[in-house]
């Protein structure tokens, strides 16, 4: 066995996020394969408490909240994946043209993301959603990952400036390979675990940025999230009528996952930085 993976299979924290993040995925998965029903539909009146018919009782309208909570994680999951790939591929690229190509490219790029970084996100996202004439899971996705790649960017420079100049680049420029075979084969492969540590980051930022989107009114349309879970138990005033089991469990459920998420970067970070690894 590799000794990175080893070191990394014997992590607690390792252990615990992934465990944590497999019974997430199952539920999200499982749920709604063995519970058909609309999670729109309603099965009871305003604020049920949790009972037989409903464990978790129902929402303002009467819905499941049990049944919300499968799918609506399912969805929330679904817009993270799709914006951690897409912001993650997005930085990846700027990153390394940026980092490999230095010079005036590396000026434009970096000059481009300076500017996208200041700019405040959720502006960005609020615009970009409302101009939508229809928000679908996928599209919300793309705006959350298309605004959320400068940092990735900017991390993936550094790491490619450093790279381009070991010894294992300099034998392929020698050898004849072009620009983009020397980034496919000589530098990438050596950034792998910072990629995905990336990835995993983004993944957790696009969870919570959908669930801002959704209180504020601007998630999915015609489904369901746990951000428009949260958002149907502040608009029916949950919190000031004590209906504690419409905007707890997605509040904790959120909470979950980003803690998951999180712990995993963590400890990839631990075991794949060279610094932190010598300590």
């Amino acid at each position: 066995m590799n000794p990175l993976l080893a070191q990394l299979l014997s992590k607690g924290r390792f252990r615990l996020s992934v465990g944590i993040l497999l019974l997430v995925v199952a539920f999200a998965v499982l749920g709604p394969m063995l519970d058909t029903r609309n999670p729109l539909f309603a099965v009871g009146g305003r604020y049920d408490p949790p009972s037989a018919n409903a464990i978790l009782g129902t929402d303002v309208i009467g819905n499941d909240v049990f049944l919300q909570l499968m799918h609506g994680l399912g969805t929330s999951l679904k817009i993270g994946l799709i914006a951690g790939l897409v912001a993650t591929a997005i930085g990846v690229l700027i990153g390394t043209l940026a980092g490999f190509l230095g010079g005036v490219v590396d000026e434009i790029l970096m000059g481009l993301t300076n500017v996208v970084i200041t700019i405040p996100t959720i502006v960005i996202l609020i615009l970009l959603s409302v101009a939508l004439e229809s928000r679908t899971l996928v599209s919300l996705a793309l705006i959350i990952g298309v605004t959320s790649w400068p940092w990735t960017a900017r991390a993936i420079r550094a790491q490619t400036a450093s790279l381009r100049v070991r010894e294992h680049v300099d034998v392929a420029r020698l050898s004849g390979a072009g620009t983009f075979s020397i980034i496919l084969w000589e530098i990438l492969p050596y950034m792998f675990s910072y990629i995905f540590m990336a990835f995993v980051l983004q993944l957790a930022s696009a969870i919570l940025s959908e669930a801002a989107l959704s209180l504020l009114g601007l998630g999915p349309d015609n489904t369901i999230s746990l951000g428009k879970m949260l958002q149907f138990a502040i608009q029916g005033e949950a919190i000031r009528t004590g209906a504690y089991w419409a905007f707890l469990p997605p509040t904790l459920l959120l909470t979950v996952i980003s803690f998951a998420l999180l712990l995993l970067q963590s400890s990839l970070d631990e075991v794949f930085n060279p610094r932190l690894r010598r300590a």
